[in-house]
């Protein structure tokens, strides 16, 4: 080290060390994934009062989580090129502002409008976020055990936030206000907007032109939002409703656009078809949809079942999550050790079938059901099946790519989930209520029929997850090569 390199460094401002900085960067990726995904679920439980105090229509109500779920699925493409082009940090801290300045919007609502609008600009801010927080953890920790720790913590928060929320939406439901759900996520994002900006390091080209695929972008964005709108309103209006053919046809031929744009005139494609010859990305992405289709689709039959055939209030509701989600962290956090000797398929093909096993059994709980013998051993069991299903996908679904196409694949993988999880969740409440129909016109009480349909709905959960079974038998037999030990092992254990 030269004398002027020593003089710059006594005069550069004190900052973390590598080992602390590292870990550092993975609590606020962590930190922004499971504000995303909390935010996605903690609403649930506090509909009925938020219908009551905003005075919403009935069939209005569901625009609240539509709105959000929309924007999301549409733009989380896009949030993740954006991170490749214009820099990882920046974006981050775009999601960051965006999700919390629409939080307090949401949180101040005084009308069903203003809250749906709300909505749509959180889900904004997460699709940006989403992804971008996928793509920092793949650019930072590049050695194979410190990046497969690192997305097992990644994984890890993002399915345990989901049940998380819906103890937290019955908390705050309980004790105190609706408008907390979103209130609280003002002083957490200003210090993870704060963080970002002092431990994120930044990428991407300076000094270069930039060039964004405007065609593609706007073809893929509507197109999701459609199609995935049209799905939403399934449940409601029926599959054979103009409202539902109408943005799927619309969704389909914008996303049959997209693809002839990104294959015969895009110069910069947005989405460069040629990343699904990678085969890892392209069973990792099925793995993905169906994978995600039975897990949050379990988690709003699991509610139901609680609270409409065992009887529990919104705080025993949520309380009851908890075996659920501390498996699903135990089960992300606990493989990531195992990924990087074993590679991914092993993790996702036991996963999976701890999963779908654990959904038969506790598709067998009726009214007479107990939580200690019949709904606890099921909840563990799924949580920790998920969580390594999680963390093993996450792997797999960014293998062999370089730096550059970091933000592309988070987006892709994001969408996939997003996808998965509004199609598995609209295909089997249409299964519960038409089971649950029958069985009320046989002349079950409303308990058992209810209970009927809820159980149908998480044995057809326990299918997608064959589904994925199916999908991770393509995923490459590869372990990941070892490095030499560098500062990305000194991620926190």
């Amino acid at each position: 080290m030269t004398l002027t390199d020593r003089t710059r460094e006594a005069a550069s401002p004190p900052g973390p060390g590598p080992g602390r900085r590292l870990g550092l960067v993975l609590a606020a990726c962590c930190l922004g994934q499971f504000m995303n995904v909390l935010d996605a679920s903690v609403v649930n439980v506090a509909l009925p009062v938020i219908s009551d105090d905003l005075h919403f229509d009935q069939h209005n109500l569901q625009l609240v989580n539509t709105a959000y779920t929309v924007v999301v699925c549409g733009f989380l493409l896009l949030g993740g090129r954006l991170a490749d082009l214009f820099g990882q940090r920046r974006i981050f801290l775009c999601g960051v502002g965006l999700f919390t300045f629409a939080s307090v919007v949401g949180g101040a609502a005084g009308t069903p409008v203003t809250l749906v609008l709300a909505r749509a600009f959180q889900g904004l801010g997460a699709a940006v976020m989403a992804p971008t927080t996928l793509t920092v953890l793949g650019t930072t920790f590049t050695e194979p055990a410190a990046r497969a720790r690192a997305f097992g913590w990644w994984s890890a928060v993002s399915g345990a936030a989901g049940a998380i929320g819906v103890l937290a939406g019955g908390v705050i439901t309980e004790w105190s206000s609706w408008r907390w759900i979103f209130l609280i996520n003002a002083p957490v994002g200003i210090a993870l907007f704060a963080a970002v900006l002092r431990v994120v390091p930044e990428t991407g080209p300076r000094g270069t032109r930039r060039r964004l695929d405007v065609p593609g972008a706007v073809t893929v964005t509507l197109g999701l939002m459609a199609t995935v709108y049209g799905v939403s309103q399934a449940q409601v209006h029926g599959w054979s409703s103009v409202r539902v053919l109408g943005p799927l046809a619309a969704g389909a031929a914008l996303l049959a656009a997209f693809a002839v744009i990104q294959t015969r005139f895009a110069r910069h494609p947005l989405v460069p078809f040629g990343i699904f010859r990678n085969r890892s990305v392209a069973a990792a992405n099925l793995v993905a949809f169906f994978g995600i289709a039975a897990l949050f689709s379990t988690f709003y039959f699991f509610t139901l079942l609680l609270q409409q055939v065992l009887g529990y209030s919104p705080l025993r509701t949520g309380l009851s999550y908890l075996p659920l989600s501390l498996g699903i962290a135990l089960g992300g956090w606990g493989v990531a050790s195992l990924v990087p000797r074993t590679g991914p398929r092993p993790i996702l093909l036991g996963g999976l079938a701890l999963s779908g096993t654990a959904l038969c059994w506790l598709a067998r709980v009726d009214g007479g059901a107990h939580y200690l013998s019949d709904v606890l051993g099921p909840a563990v069991v799924l949580g920790f099946g998920m969580g390594a299903v999680l963390n093993a996908t996450t792997n797999a679904a960014t293998a062999g790519l370089g730096p550059e196409q970091a933000g592309l694949a988070a987006g892709l993988l994001n969408t996939t989930r997003q996808l998965g999880s509004a199609v598995g969740l609209v295909t089997l409440a249409a299964l519960a209520a038409v089971r649950a129909d029958a069985r009320s016109a046989a002349g079950a009480s409303t308990t058992e029929a209810l209970a009927a349909g809820y159980g149908l709905a998480l044995l057809g959960a326990a299918l997608f997850a064959g589904a994925g079974l199916v999908a991770a038998l393509f995923v490459p037999v590869r372990k990941q090569s070892s490095t030499p030990r560098g500062d990305t092992e000194r991620v926190a254990a």
